[in-house]
């Protein structure tokens, strides 16, 4: 990692134990999602020698956090692909994630990078920039988040403003 990513990596794993989300340092088999990253039992263990995007650190955190606090302990980095509200969960997570690089006034493309996304990641970028904020009706519908519209009815700031960071 160069200086900048560092201390964007140092940012995020201070925030994430901020709210709740449980960070481990340890060795990891090779073989994970995203190098580096693994989601166990609602904890995000990280190994710091695989790690190829730091970035990614928001993504896997963006998971454990829109997922109901009742199941975060069942959720591994296998079964996150086969939860029932996977697609959403997914579009959650990525809304996460950019409303956190804001939060933390970290550049989207810490996340967002080209080789993430399936090659979407200017994609995901550019439609944010211009309002375009997929997975932002799912984390209004879980409390998370709120548009412009419901943030004026309950006068408080709209996305990428968080209500919360973690789901109830």
């Amino acid at each position: 990692m160069n200086s900048s990513e560092n201390e964007a990596f140092e940012k995020c794993i201070c925030f994430l134990k901020e709210i709740g989300i449980d960070v481990q340092f340890k060795a990891l088999n090779p073989m994970t999602i995203l190098p580096g990253f693994e989601v166990e039992k609602g904890i995000l263990n990280i190994n710091l020698n695989a790690v190829t995007f730091p970035g990614d650190i928001l993504h896997e955190a963006g998971h454990i956090a829109v997922v109901p606090a009742a199941e975060r302990e069942t959720l591994y980095n296998e079964t996150i692909g086969q939860r029932e509200n996977r697609e959403a969960e997914e579009m959650m997570a990525i809304a996460w994630s950019y409303a956190a690089c804001c939060h933390l006034q970290i550049n989207t493309e810490f996340v967002f990078h080209e080789a993430g996304y399936k090659g979407g990641g200017n994609y995901i970028v550019e439609a944010y920039s211009k309002k375009q904020y997929f997975g932002l009706p799912m984390l209004q519908w879980v409390g998370l988040a709120a548009d412009e519209t419901r943030a004026k009815e309950l006068n408080i700031l709209p996305f990428p403003h968080m209500i919360k960071w973690m789901r109830d």
